[in-house]
């Protein structure tokens, strides 16, 4: 399964199956997509780390459907 098919997950409320793939990515966007899903979690303390990992600055807790939004556009713009 891809990231994008994590965030689809995350988006239907499947937390967990969305944690597994982002953790099985080692890559910035993993990162990116794992913090988001801690966002959603909510667990703050493990978002930050995973922005960090990401390179990403920290954008709060609050902007979890921004953040979403902003992943699947980058990943598409990828494709």
């Amino acid at each position: 399964m891809t990231l994008f098919d994590g965030l689809r997950l995350l988006q239907q409320g499947q937390w967990d199956a969305a944690h597994r793939i982002a953790q099985a990515d080692a890559s910035q966007p993993g990162s990116w997509l794992h913090g988001i899903v801690h966002m959603a979690e909510p667990d703050e303390s493990n978002s930050h780390y995973w922005y960090r990992a990401a390179g990403r600055p920290f954008p709060g807790m609050a902007a979890l459907q921004a953040e979403m939004a902003a992943f699947e556009k980058a990943w598409q713009a990828e494709r």
